[in-house]
């Protein structure tokens, strides 16, 4: 889906197909047919914008077949796909019975991440509709935040260089331009917006984000360091901005003020419980409590914020004084890291962070020019939500993808922007 903003230029909204599980190209291509035209008919568009999520078997099949790379082109534009964006944060393995800490491995440590990344952003050139010239991948956050020390932090920022290079020949081989996004999480080296200007700016080492339950310094200001690379910044998943927090203007001011891209914004809400203390809120938040992938959760004190790696443990204990491994402290509000449909939050006692969303959208393309053009809507775990919630069909799967669509296309229609045919 296409919008003009009122400064002319073009919005890309795409929905990010990490949601269907796919390890291989022919899983990829029955993405295309069995998930997003269906999505796409429903919409009543003739386009639909697609964040495509190739596992490492899949891109591997693109890059040393040049035949199935023009024919996943062709499918795309037969089944009136497009392709701006991709997600390049999970490696392999994303529709396993058990994610966790798996997402985050190879990290920005490991040579794998840089080939894979090299290869998602020649593919993504490849894949751009004739019209555009402009592409992102998200990625890793550098690493999850345990055995990170400073030559960890110098490898990953010498990967990240090199990648730099790789995507400025690139633009010159092919005139289009590929930048990369790195994706904040919690629990991860870059938690934070902050966390990712200090290692954009090339600080002696990134902020090392705390482990969960101790406090991190909220004045603390990286330390001044050489403009950042333009091809590397920021993609800004509002459900983690949310998560750890952090409020949308402050982060956006600070991107600003270090000169860091937003490549590509990602549209998500999390968990939010406002009052953790009672029974039947505990009661509600253990539902969403389960096996596949990781829910950091976090609460504010007036000590700084406070943190889990996942939603059972802050479900272990409660109280003003526990410690972050019996739970978390539940006198202050919660929020969890679990992608709750845009369109449909949980039922009270529970409520989802979509104002947050709201504010940083309005902040991204509401003002006189957009600080990005490439918006994905990413809910990839429908089948991952408490039993009654989940879609029991494709067809119900679909509807709920083209619920959310309508709602981001309807805010971004109410902030001035005009959707194009």
């Amino acid at each position: 889906m296409r919008f003009r903003h009122p400064d002319g230029s073009t919005v890309h909204l795409a929905y990010c197909t990490n949601v269907h599980p796919a390890e291989t190209l022919d899983g990829v291509l029955a993405q295309l047919r069995d998930h997003c035209e269906p999505v796409r008919r429903r919409l009543g568009r003739d386009r639909l914008g697609i964040g495509l999520w190739l596992a490492r078997d899949a891109a591997r099949s693109l890059t040393t077949d040049p035949a199935s790379l023009r024919a996943l082109r062709a499918e795309l534009d037969r089944r009136g796909l497009e392709v701006v964006t991709l997600n390049g944060f999970p490696y392999e393995g994303f529709g396993a019975d058990e994610v966790k800490y798996r997402v985050y491995q190879p990290d920005w440590t490991h040579p794998d991440r840089l080939a894979h990344t090299t290869d998602l952003a020649r593919l993504l050139a490849a894949l751009l509709p004739e019209d555009v010239t402009e592409g992102s991948v998200s990625t890793l956050p550098l690493a999850w935040r345990t055995s990170f020390d400073a030559e960890a932090a110098a490898t990953a920022r010498t990967a990240l260089t090199t990648l730099a290079g790789r995507l400025d020949a690139l633009e010159e081989l092919t005139g289009r331009s590929i930048r990369i996004g790195l994706e904040p999480e919690p629990g991860c080296v870059v938690e934070t917006v902050a966390d990712a200007v200090a290692a954009l700016t090339a600080a002696p080492a990134p902020v090392i984000a705390p482990a969960p339950g101790l406090a991190p310094n909220p004045d603390a200001t990286p330390s001044p360091g050489p403009a950042p690379n333009p091809r590397i910044g920021v993609c800004l998943d509002t459900c983690h901005l949310a998560t750890s927090f952090e409020d949308p203007r402050t982060a956006l001011d600070s991107l600003a003020a270090a000169g860091i891209p937003v490549p590509k914004a990602q549209l998500s809400a999390a968990l939010h419980a406002e009052h953790p203390h009672l029974p039947e809120v505990r009661a509600a938040l253990a539902a969403f409590a389960e096996p596949r992938f990781l829910h950091q959760t976090r609460t504010r004190t007036a000590a700084g914020l406070r943190g889990t790696d996942d939603l059972p443990e802050a479900l272990a204990a409660s109280g003003h004084h526990t410690t972050a491994a019996h739970g978390l402290p539940d006198a202050t509000p919660w929020r969890s890291h679990f992608h709750v449909p845009l369109h449909a939050p949980p039922a009270p006692p529970l409520s989802s962070t979509l104002p947050v969303l709201q504010d940083a959208l309005a902040l991204l393309v509401g003002g006189p020019h957009p600080r990005t053009s490439h918006l994905e809507v990413e809910t990839y775990t429908w089948q991952a939500l408490p039993p009654e919630s989940r879609p029991r069909t494709r067809a119900r799967l679909a509807d709920g993808i083209a619920a959310e669509l309508t709602l981001a296309r309807d805010l971004l229609t109410d902030l001035g922007l005009r959707e194009l045919p």
